[in-house]
Order: C-alpha cells, then structure tokens, then sequence
C-alpha cells in the first residue's frame, strides 16, 4: 500500500529550499528497485509513470508538491566548509515502507541547486551505476544501508577530471530512512540557532528514536545522542565484518539513522588490510579500512558539540563514552554473523577473530572468498577443501584458525542449502569486477553483465539472510 508522507514539513525554511528539478533532454530507465517499489507501494507504476516521477520528478499524489534542497555544513577530511547543501540533489517525496517506517525519495544528479556553487548538479552515468552495485552489495551483507531505487540515463555530455570524458549522465533516486545528516546539525550550531537545533531534535525522536525523549530538551538531546552513537557504532562495525571502505567519511555523509549512503570512492577489501583506502585524494589514509571506526567517532563528537547549544557538556560526554563497548559488542556480533557462527563466549569469540585476521593478514587471502568458503563453520569444511583457495587451508598455519572455527556451532546451518553455496566462488564488488562491468556498458552498452551480477548479488542477500543484524 502507498502510504505517503511528508513529515519535513513540519520543520522550516531554516532547513532547506524549494528547487525545481533539471530538464532532461532523455529519459532511458536503466535501474528499478522493484522489491523495495513493492514495500513502499509503487510497485504498480508503468514504466512511463515510473520516469514521470523519476527522471522528470512529477510529484507523488499526497507527498511534497515540491522538491526540497537540503540545508547542512561539514567537515570535510576533518576541515570545516560551511559552503555546502544539497547541490546536485534534493528531498523529492517521503513515504513509509510496509513495517511504517517513514522513508526519503532522495536524488543525486537532479540539477543545480542554491547550494551547487560551480558545480553543474549532475551526475555521471557510471557514478549512478556504482551507486546501485554498492548498495546492492552491502545490503546483501547485512549492512543498514540506503537503497538505489531508480536510475536514469538522461542524455548529457558530462565533463569529470576522475573519468574520461565527456561521459554519460544520469539521476539517481535513493531510498533512504532519513537524510538528516551530522552536517544538518551543523550548520544550525555554526549559526548559533538553539532553537532550530532544538526543532530538530525534537524532529528526529518523533520519527527516529521515540524511547530517546526526555523530560525536557536537554534530556531529550542526550537521549537523541545515545541513540545516534549507538546506530553509529552499528554502522562502523557493519562495513569492517563486510570489508567495506567507505572512502568519504565526512560529517556530511553520515546521517542520524545510522545508515551507509553516499558511495563515491567505495571499495570492498582484497584481503585485510587495515591501510586499505578508497579514495585517490586521502592521501594521509584518514579515512582508511581500519580508521573508518575512529572517524564514527570524531563525526559523533562534532554531532555532539552541536548539541551543547541544547545541553550541558557532562551527559553529552557520558554518551559519547559508550561508543567504544557498542562497537565492540557490534564488531564480535556481527563478525559472527558474517562467519555463519553462534557466540561461544567473549573469549572465544575473540580468540577465533584474532586468529582469523592474523592468518588473513599473514597469507593475503582474498576477504570474499574465505567467509564464503567457512560460512556456518565445520558443515562447510568439504566446500572449503574444494575452493580455489584451498591450499591455503591445507597449510599448517591455517590450523589455529580451524580449530577455533570449530569449536563453534554454525547458526541456522539449514541456509547451506541454498543453490548459492553450491558455486566456487561468493558474490563480489572488487574494483576489478566494477571496472569490467562498466566496461562493457562504456564501450558496447551492454547491460547484460551488470544484470546478472546484480542478480548474484541478490542471490547472496537471500542465502545469507543477515538484514537486520544486531546485537543483543
């Protein structure tokens, strides 16, 4: 059923600014979402509906009449730029899903905006279709993550200094629990705006975090945070268990919900490799593989700071603080999960962690290829023994590692039998695989490739089953 929504209202213009969508001289659809279409009711349109409010954003019946470009700051790479906003997107419609979770339709590539500066509020065709396998893939990992939900080729030459050009366009429309992000409470403090900060929080626990309200707005503020730290905390330990690089983590790219969204430079790991980067401009390595958990943190303690205009310093520290154990809760949980494993006590867990990663980090073994290949531990020794990497596990090296895979129990061992696990190899997203899957729409148009990686994507996110994973 199509529910819609359009609850931003209920905070100002202090928020955001009313744009009017780009005119595209094309429309080709490329990508629809048609399970998440079906959960939030719009499954049903046409094709010619679908680029009706996709690609030429007509309104949907009962949400916002008009887009909405969102107002926030940032740090970027840690350095402050309050000269930024929406610039190639906006806030198109809100909706719920079939559990009455309120959503965001929000775009990317939709045109300029008041916040574009020089920018041309444009998005590259390939930037939408890594965007879509991104999401893809880590929703098939159990990460809590926005939705591509529809992509547009739009018919635009584009110039880009990070792809040849010109290059193909497109629009992209998210699906995303919210777009409230760090930056959004930012630019509310650098303007020393209490009273929009307080609106806020009060928007973002009625329709984010209800059990967070206080009995006043300083209670209500550090109940928000304890609520965002932990989401976050979440979040951190998500994309280390799936081997995920982010690429970008400024405070702008980080929203309250606790979701991933935003892919511009995302990798997934090779093989462990706490330096990992993704993006050709961090130089430093600050946002590394193994340095995504320390920038949750510095984003949180901004997102903190912000809230001081509302709150006494004390408590706000206090929530702060319980970052450090949620992350490690949420990293043991949910590397078990990823391993197909039932906790067998702290010690245990983390003795078979240990071992894992040192072994990984020793022999370079491919990250995708060694969870699939030990998923649900000692049922799947015979399929270990025939992957490509099986030398690997012959070695007297790996035998700590099997043997603390051992002594745990397998969850739910019954998901071996999905056709999935009966391939050589996982469903992957390294570069490589990216490249060559755009490499074949680049220079042939020939979607087929994409297509069916995707539908192995797919394939890994209902024999994995891990959505939602959380822990106690």
């Amino acid at each position: 059923m199509y529910r819609p929504a359009r609850t931003i209202l209920d905070l100002d213009s202090r928020f955001y600014r009313e744009v009017a969508p780009a005119d595209f001289p094309q429309h080709r659809l490329r990508w629809r979402n048609q399970r998440w279409a079906e959960r939030v009711g719009l499954g049903g349109l046409s094709d010619a509906e679908w680029i009706a409010h996709f690609g030429r954003f007509a309104p949907l019946r009962g949400s916002l009449e008009t887009p909405l470009a969102l107002a926030y700051h940032g740090h970027q790479f840690q350095v402050y730029n309050p000269q930024i906003g929406d610039g190639r997107g906006f806030l198109f419609a809100q909706l719920h899903d079939d559990h009455g979770r309120l959503l965001d339709l929000g775009t990317k590539g939709s045109g300029q905006t008041p916040f574009s500066r020089t920018g041309d509020g444009r998005l590259t065709l390939k930037g939408g279709v890594r965007e879509i396998m991104a999401a893809s893939m880590l929703e098939a990992l159990g990460v809590y993550t926005s939705k591509a939900f529809s992509l547009i080729e739009t018919g635009e030459q584009l110039y880009r200094n990070d792809e040849p050009s010109p290059t193909r366009s497109s629009v992209l429309v998210r699906l995303s629990h919210s777009h409230v992000r760090f930056g959004t409470f930012q630019r509310l403090a650098y303007e020393g705006d209490a009273d929009g900060i307080g609106k806020l929080v009060d928007y973002c626990i009625r329709h984010f975090y209800p059990a967070a309200a206080g009995a006043d707005m300083a209670a209500s503020a550090n109940g928000l945070l304890r609520a965002v730290v932990r989401a976050t905390a979440e979040l951190a330990a998500s994309w280390m268990a799936a081997g995920f690089v982010h690429g970008v983590l400024n405070t702008d790219n980080m929203v309250v919900t606790g979701e991933s969204f935003d892919y511009g430079p995302w990798r997934f790991l090779p093989y462990s490799d706490p330096s990992f980067t993704a993006a050709y401009f961090d130089e430093t390595g600050l946002y590394a593989f193994g340095r995504q958990p320390s920038a949750a943190l510095w984003n949180l303690s901004q997102l903190a700071e912000c809230l001081t205009l509302v709150s006494e310093t004390g408590p706000l520290e206090g929530a702060l603080a319980t970052f450090e154990p949620e992350y490690r809760a949420a990293f043991r949980t949910r590397m078990l999960a990823m391993l197909g494993l039932q906790p067998a006590g702290e010690s245990a867990d983390l003795d078979l962690l240990k071992a894992l990663f040192g072994w990984m980090a020793a022999t370079r073994a491919p990250w995708p290829q060694v969870f699939f290949d030990w998923f649900c531990g000692a049922p799947s020794e015979g399929r270990a023994g025939a992957s490509p990497i099986a030398a690997l596990y012959q070695a007297p090296e790996f035998d700590p590692v099997r043997a603390a895979l051992m002594s745990h129990r397998p969850e739910r061992p019954e998901r071996l039998a999905h056709e999935y696990f009966t391939g050589a190899a996982p469903a992957s997203l390294l570069i490589e695989e990216v490249e060559a899957l755009w490499a074949a729409i680049a220079e042939a148009d020939d979607w087929v490739p994409f297509c069916r990686h995707m539908q192995s994507m797919d394939m890994a996110r209902t024999a994995l089953d891990l959505i939602n994973v959380k822990h106690a």
